[in-house]
């Protein structure tokens, strides 16, 4: 059901790659609720990946740019703008990759290299979207940028490895230009803490269905899914939010808030009986 919570806005979706990403999901409910907007992935993931179904299904322009690469940004940013007949009203940035946690090294026997590319893949490359934006006055009054997070920024959960570090970067980006755009241009710039969720990335990282499964008993909501982190996107894309800025918004479940449920400490006790007596 459509309500037409983004009729006559534009935006720019980073990150798509096939029917499994949060931005593809972002992308069609977009579209639903009557956004105008680009897509862009680097070169290499556009080869990879399905976009050119998501571009037929909804109208939207592809335009290949690597986040990390500020001239490439500047030119997505522009070309955004004079495909879209204006300025930028919402941005999703929904990037992430761990070439350690690919490579299976732990946190203890982490390649910096790797390191530094996690970082500026997965947490920099928002500030240079934001600072390419700022430059160019891209965005309206009262625009949106929302990036994806994870619980791990605040929580150390096993094998998410290097990531950790990423999305702790990423929300401090986040309050730190949210403050600088929301004082000067009445932008809003927000993380939202997305449940673990089994896209192409998150498929990457070690133990993920046993940890889909453990967050789905923790949260008394159960966790949530590609497409509720797209409609929770989309409110945040619209007027509904405008005076929410510089937040990290769980949307987990409640996974967040719990300690222990029932139904974790029930598989717990289960495990445990079946260990007794060997």
């Amino acid at each position: 059901m459509a309500y037409n919570l983004l009729k006559g806005k534009r935006g720019i979706i980073f990150g798509a790659l096939n029917d499994q990403s949060i931005a593809w999901k972002v992308a069609l409910k977009a579209h639903e609720e009557g956004a105008k907007f680009t897509l862009t992935n680097t070169p290499v993931a556009l080869r990879m990946g399905e976009m050119d179904e998501l571009s037929k299904v909804t109208g939207a322009e592809i335009i290949p740019a690597d986040a990390t690469d500020v001239d490439q940004l500047e030119e997505l940013v522009s070309k955004s703008m004079e495909i879209l007949g204006g300025k930028i009203d919402f941005i999703l940035h929904s990037i992430g990759m761990s070439p350690n946690v690919r490579k299976g090294l732990t946190y203890d026997k982490l390649n910096y290299d790797y390191y530094h590319k996690t970082l500026d893949i997965s947490a920099l490359s928002f500030h240079k979207v934001l600072l390419v934006c700022r430059k160019l006055d891209a965005i309206t009054e009262w625009g949106s940028v929302v990036a994806l997070s994870y619980v791990a920024a605040q929580r150390t959960l096993y094998g998410y490895n290097d990531m950790a570090d990423a999305k702790s970067l990423l929300e401090s980006i986040a309050r730190s230009f949210g403050y600088i755009y929301g004082r000067d241009k009445k932008i809003r710039v927000n993380t939202i803490s997305q449940s673990p969720t089994m896209t192409t990335a998150g498929s990457g990282v070690k133990g993920i269905d046993r940890l889909l499964d453990f967050s789905e008993r923790m949260s008394p909501l159960g966790n949530a899914s590609a497409d509720d982190c797209a409609n929770y996107c989309v409110v945040m894309f619209s007027d509904l939010t405008r005076k929410v800025t510089m937040q990290n918004l769980f949307h987990d479940g409640g996974f967040s808030s719990m300690g222990m449920s029932l139904r974790a400490m029930d598989q717990y006790d289960k495990s445990f009986n079946d260990c007794v007596g060997d």
